[in-house]
């Protein structure tokens, strides 16, 4: 950093990256003013990115006793969401020397009056957990600040924080843009955290399920590891599973009361912080979280991390795991618990890939116009822009150099005229053109976008308040729409009964029913990443070879016995098909093992592939080991089961004839819509509701489809269904697999114990049944699979 360099600091959890980093812009201020570093006020000389608020309090902390060891006077200042309008206007008008802060907060006072005055003195922008935003549109918005910054001052260094990723050179393109700063290096510390991976395993695997995603049987288990530690963060994948594990450890050890708490998004930001503190000062024997507390948090006391469930990749498992052992050299200790007898298997292929460094890339997004036009709002509602200089800067970026001068002059013609289509009418034209200047002179206009810069895309929240105020958080409007007056749900670790819903606010009491509904939120489920997918198959693989090399798979062992009894267990050049018929119907079921995301893409395709052989309907399935097609007519599996189902020719016409791609593209688009500035989702206490933005953005979606296809925003919507839904390069990837392998078809009595789970996942998504999803899957269990029940 003394000589100039911009790049990347990898290195593990724990390990002094943040110093690393700070440290040379603190020592190069000091050589270029030795007579004057001590005198106070410089301006701002360093942007210090933070992809959560909740990092942003440590990393204070750590600036605050550098700058003091140093004898240097710096003012070290936190701006995001929580921080006061006066605070903000302070900031401003005597910049801090440190500004901690967010992507979103920078493209704030990008939009500000004057901004380049309260910039000009900048040296140095840090990017803490780049690996956490070089796969999110929020990674976009770093690129374009980081070209504007570089625009100002092209001696600009750049600096990144990473844990390891599977794409680490990719990273450092995507940081340092397609035009690199002259000098540049990625830091490598030579440094391997050492993890210990301990499994939770049942005792008899004949009474564990099949099936299910909470984990609560193995619970009596957990509470003993809680208490032999300092303190334990409890991770969960999702809010409503922490809200359960919450709730069940209270039941099972009432002494936990006052001891353990929970954090997770929908909690409000007061409670967040109350429980940040404890963790902290160590007043907290456990925490039961959410990815609300994945990143580089350091709670000194926490000594252990427990996982419930599978965490579906392995650079997410690691950035849990250390959360503990987060001092230079102190070993990691997370515990896995599985929530079914799968995942057991999952567990040993988690270690396996730990084991062998074999990590997740980040896929950046590349070409995103709704993050572009936002940008170029935000420059226009400020000081405005010329099209030349910003061109040259964009350029630079990773996410547009491949753009073309026609697709810019169409983003420009989308501000000003409101693109080919919409040019009628006068709420899309927010931009005025004075002598080669770009500038929004409507006070409306500024203040609306104002109010929306940002890339993070949630469904409608309602805030959660006692009728007396205070404010516990937010469930979203779907859940909320369900509840009845009277109902009482469980929320932030209480009974509440629901009193009723005024202006976007949620308002109850506390109940004195012992249950309740618990929230859950849209698009929860994660879907199995590949170098997963990969290790998973290799450990089955394994087992079929006779190598039993993990406690993990000696556990599941029975399991794999019955499977190869009933059914078949397939080796490295194999490719299991099972068929068989039941009260539902005939049910076919594939297992690439690849993914439930991927599987939802590769279900449609042979679906639609078979049925254009033969008059057929199927209903899908899938779970992240296979997926399923149930039809009420017998298959004729010599007439339909050959390789061309999952040849990869004309992969993409037929994937978008299979699913019903439009639909998806028009959920996507309505993201987009809103990013772009198309809709506006509302002021503050007035949101509009989730079904009128809905409605917009379709309108909008069809005129676009209609009469101008070749919108950018229209075909940038189809692209990031195809990339991030249906990951289509992976799925290309596994149907090439695939027709490399010998097709086994196994035809059963009953089913399996692969093909259990993929059941269970359709009887929840299908509740059409006046029975319990319990009730179901134990008629099931006595009815079809007494037989294989282990012993």
């Amino acid at each position: 950093m003394l000589q100039g360099y911009s790049g990347l600091v990898n290195a593990p959890t724990g390990s002094g990256k943040t110093y690393s980093c700070f440290m040379g812009v603190l020592l190069d201020f000091i050589q270029k003013n030795p007579d004057t570093y001590q005198d106070p006020r410089h301006g701002l000389q360093l942007i210090w990115v933070s992809p959560i608020r909740a990092l942003t309090k440590e990393i204070k902390i750590a600036c605050d006793r550098a700058c003091k060891g140093l004898g240097l006077d710096w003012n070290v200042a936190i701006r995001s969401g929580d921080t006061t309008t006066a605070q903000r206007k302070k900031q401003y008008e005597k910049p801090p020397e440190v500004l901690i802060t967010t992507p979103e907060s920078i493209h704030v006072l990008l939009a500000t009056k004057k901004y380049p005055r309260f910039f000009k003195n900048l040296s140095t922008i840090v990017v803490d957990e780049w690996h956490e935003l070089i796969g999110s549109k929020r990674g976009v918005q770093t690129e374009l600040a980081i070209s504007r910054f570089r625009g100002m001052n092209p001696d600009l260094r750049i600096w990144g924080i990473s844990a390891t990723i599977g794409n680490m050179d990719e990273a450092v393109d995507v940081l340092l843009g397609h035009e690199k700063p002259p000098k540049w290096k990625m830091i490598k510390a030579d440094i391997k955290k050492e993890i210990d991976v301990e499994t939770i395993l049942p005792d008899e695997i004949d009474q564990f399920p099949w099936a299910g995603h909470i984990g609560i049987k193995l619970l009596e288990k957990v509470v003993p590891i809680i208490h032999s530690s300092q303190t334990t963060l409890i991770f969960t994948n999702t809010r409503a599973q922490c809200e359960i594990w919450y709730q069940k450890l209270l039941d099972a050890d009432p002494e936990l009361a006052g001891l353990m708490a929970m954090h997770h998004g929908s909690i409000s930001r007061d409670i967040r912080d109350w429980v940040e503190e404890a963790l902290y000062e160590g007043r907290m024997k456990a925490v039961v979280c959410t990815s609300s507390l994945d990143l580089g948090v350091d709670f000194r006391p926490v000594e252990t991390i427990i996982q419930i469930g599978s965490p579906k990749g392995v650079s997410r498992f690691m950035q849990r795991a250390g959360r503990s052992g987060h001092q230079p050299g102190a070993k990691s200790k997370i515990v896995f618990v599985p929530t079914h007898s799968l995942e057991i298997v999952e567990a040993a292929a988690l270690k396996k890939a730990i084991k062998n460094q074999h990590l997740e890339d980040r896929v950046p997004y590349i070409r995103s116009f709704d993050v572009l036009i936002q940008y170029l709002m935000t420059l226009a509602v400020s000081e405005g822009f010329r099209p030349e200089e910003i061109w040259k800067e964009i350029k630079r970026t990773y996410c547009y150099f491949s753009i073309t001068e026609e697709e810019w002059q169409s983003v420009l013609n989308h501000l000003v005229h409101g693109s080919d289509s919409l040019k009628a009418y006068d709420e899309f034209q927010k931009i005025e053109v004075d002598q080669g200047l770009y500038k929004v002179t409507s006070r409306r206009i500024a203040q609306r976008h104002r109010m929306s810069i940002g890339t993070i895309v949630s469904d409608a929240m309602l805030q959660v308040k006692f009728l007396k105020g205070t404010r516990l958080g937010a469930v979203e409007e779907w859940f909320a729409s369900q509840l009845q007056v009277g109902d009482a749900f469980w929320f932030a670790g209480k009974v509440l009964q629901m009193v009723r819903i005024k202006d976007m606010i949620l308002q109850v009491k506390l109940s004195k029913k012992k249950t309740g509904k618990i929230p859950s939120y849209m698009g929860g489920r994660m879907s199995l990443s590949s170098e997963m997918s990969e290790d998973l198959r290799q450990k089955i693989y394994d087992f079929k070879d006779g190598i039993v090399e993990d406690i993990e798979i000696e556990r599941i062992a029975p399991l794999f016995e019955v499977q190869q009894e009933r059914s078949y267990l397939p080796d490295d050049d194999e490719f299991l098909i099972e068929y068989f018929e039941s009260k539902e119907g005939f049910h076919l079921l594939f297992y690439p093992f690849e993914g439930r995301q991927v599987h939802e893409g590769m279900a449609a395709l042979v679906a639609k592939r078979i049925s254009s052989t033969m008059p057929i309907s199927f209903s899908l399935a899938m779970n992240d080991y296979g997926f399923e097609l149930l039809s009420e007519k017998e298959i004729d599996l010599d007439a339909c089961i050959e390789k061309s189902l999952f040849s990869t020719e004309d992969l993409a016409i037929d994937i978008q004839g299979s699913l019903n791609a439009v639909e998806m593209a028009r959920r996507r688009f309505r993201d987009i819509a809103r990013i772009s500035g198309l809709i506006f989702s509302g002021y503050p206490g007035k949101k509009k509701k989730d079904r009128h933005l809905q409605a917009s953005s379709q309108l909008l979606f069809e005129v676009f489809r209609e009469y101008e296809p070749e919108n950018l925003l229209f075909q940038q919507t189809y692209e990031e269904v195809m990339t991030f839904i249906l990951e289509e390069a992976r799925m290309r990837k596994a149907l090439q697999r695939i027709q490399g392998q010998q097709f086994v078809i196994s035809r059963l009595e009953k089913a399996s114990p692969f093909a259990f789970p993929i059941m269970v996942d359709r009887l929840n998504r299908n509740r059409f049944s006046s029975e319990t999803i319990a009730d179901r899957i134990e008629r099931m269990k006595v009815q079809d699979i007494k037989k294989f029940r282990l012993g």
